[in-house]
């Protein structure tokens, strides 16, 4: 009788112990239990952070496309736009995947802490220069003419005399320290915080500026470009797991995120949807430049910015549709490139001006079509 008195106080201490450790909770409150049961977003939360992301996308292509008009007229040496060529096109995709599995093998042999320690010192700087140039010139609009705007100027040179050489030049005003100081707090609070909005700032700051300072030359480039970066992206989202786990991996502003708990945790919501930057700039340049041959034609009508821009709204519409009914992570250029190059082609097809739109060629400061490589020299004077 002994020993089965033993045996049975053994199992009610057993059971004891172990209603003890589900009933226990973590230093955070959660109980231990429910602490390994996966969240499961709402309908509403779910239908909250995708439309979200699908808002965020589609702001700074609309504002980048209109600032890069009049960027590409601009005299300014500072405002310059950087201009995409089709060899730069061609060789962007071959590039971007280098950096890709470089990254992978970096978060496969490195600790993940300090790459990310580095890249957020990086991306910090990179972030406080986006966003001061993103609202500078909100702020000019905002701030009276009467206050006092002082103009300041960065030199740099090096050697005299006739042998000096600017290395620096840059002209600034009070407007832009302001914004550059408002940028910073932001880019302390990421750094410090990491919090959703703070990346968001950034990432916003970074696809508006891409939208508006990466130029198209023309209509083929763009093409080669999208479609180089079409196979990419369905690459190495299908073929391999790199870019999935980069994109996990990698905790710097380049991404669009919005939780999918925000409606049960508020700002301190964890699960996260995402949208890769490279998802809005690579079709938002494309736009952008489509807006500025709609500028060219000087009709008075953007036909093509408007189709590109709805042709954006339903391939990032479709990709979020195909990612949530399968489960799986999707490549949004699988459906975006189609769509963006799809849409302008076929209005272009209907108004019958598909050769002139293909013969466009972006000039830099010019307004209308640049000029036609196949006209004669021009005849000396006899």
């Amino acid at each position: 009788m002994s020993e089965v008195e033993k045996a049975s106080t053994s199992a009610q201490e057993t059971a004891a112990a172990l209603m003890e450790a589900l009933n226990a909770t973590d230093s955070n409150g959660t109980d231990a239990f429910n602490a390994t049961v996966k969240f499961v977003a709402t309908p509403e939360g779910t239908a909250l952070a995708y439309g979200s992301l699908v808002l965020m996308a589609l702001v700074p292509i609309f504002f980048g496309a209109l600032r890069s008009v009049a960027c590409s007229k601009s005299k300014n040496t500072s405002d310059m736009p950087e201009t995409i060529t089709s060899r730069d096109a061609a060789r962007f995709p071959i590039i971007a995947s280098c950096t890709l599995f470089g990254l992978y093998l970096f978060f496969k042999v490195f600790s993940q802490a300090y790459i990310n320690l580095l890249l957020s010192v990086y991306f910090f700087v990179l972030g406080v220069l986006a966003l001061s140039h993103t609202i500078s010139p909100l702020l000019s609009r905002v701030i009276p003419s009467s206050v006092p705007n002082k103009q300041y100027q960065l030199l740099f040179t090096q050697g005299t005399g006739e042998n000096k050489e600017e290395i620096i030049n840059y002209e600034f005003d009070t407007n832009n320290l302001v914004c550059l100081l408002a940028s910073g707090v932001v880019g302390v609070w990421y750094i410090l915080k990491k919090h959703w909005i703070a990346n968001n700032l950034f990432g916003l700051a970074f696809a508006l500026n891409g939208v508006e300072l990466l130029h198209l030359n023309n209509v083929s480039t763009g093409c080669i470009l999208l479609g180089g970066l079409f196979v990419y992206d369905i690459f190495w989202v299908f073929g391999t797991n790199v870019m999935v786990t980069v994109a996990k991996s990698f905790e710097a502003p380049i991404k669009l995120v919005f939780p999918q708990d925000l409606l049960e945790k508020g700002l301190d919501a964890s699960n996260f949807a995402m949208l890769g930057l490279g998802d809005i700039v690579i079709p938002g340049i494309f736009i952008a430049l489509l807006l500025r041959f709609d500028v060219s034609l000087k009709k008075n009508s953007r036909t093509y910015f408007c189709s590109s821009f709805l042709a954006y709204i339903f391939g990032l519409g479709l990709t979020i549709f195909v990612m949530h009914t399968f489960k799986h992570a999707q490549p949004a250029l699988l459906y975006l490139v189609p769509a963006c190059v799809g849409f302008p082609v076929v209005v272009a097809l209907i108004k019958g001006e598909l050769t002139e739109m293909f013969r466009y060629e972006e000039s830099i400061g010019d307004e209308g079509l640049a000029k036609d490589d196949s006209s004669e020299p021009l005849k000396k004077d006899q």
